[in-house]
């Protein structure tokens, strides 16, 4: 993904994180969209992530990326929407293959987790890996099939 729309959302804990994304996404040639928060007071990382992941699985944006403390009760926000498959990034490796193997259309990143030196470098990883397909295709349908409730 060379360009493009990226939704951001991020709770008080991931809002340093979010801003300096956002920027560097910009620089990238991206156009943002920001769900907010827009500062470091205590809010509920719902309010936030969801509709940054629904701006993902509609087509308004192409991607997601959303932050918290730990990444993990976003990702879970996110993967609630249909379509969504957002994999926790903790590093470099771990963005690129939630990317090839996964084609994760969204990334979490705890802002308690990872070090800021490697904040743009997950990003970048996640943006610039393709989606290896093949068996991790299968396996990302059969994902989505769990999505819809089986006929009856």
């Amino acid at each position: 993904m060379n360009t493009g729309v990226i939704s951001l959302g991020t709770d008080h804990a991931g809002y340093p994180y979010k801003e300096r994304v956002r920027a560097h996404l910009e620089s990238r040639g991206f156009r943002v969209l920001d769900f907010g928060t827009d500062s470091d007071a205590s809010c509920d990382y719902p309010d936030f992530v969801n509709p940054a992941a629904r701006a993902v699985a509609s087509g308004e944006a192409q991607g997601g990326v959303v932050f918290g403390g730990s990444g993990n009760g976003e990702a879970i926000v996110a993967n609630k929407v249909k379509g969504i498959r957002c994999g926790v990034c903790w590093n470099v490796e771990s963005a690129r293959l939630t990317k090839s193997h996964n084609n994760a259309n969204v990334i979490s990143i705890g802002a308690r987790m990872v070090p800021e030196s490697e904040l743009t470098k997950i990003v970048d990883t996640w943006l610039d890996t393709a989606f290896d397909g093949g068996r991790h295709a299968t396996r990302v349908a059969k994902v989505h099939a769990l999505e819809d409730p089986p006929a009856s």
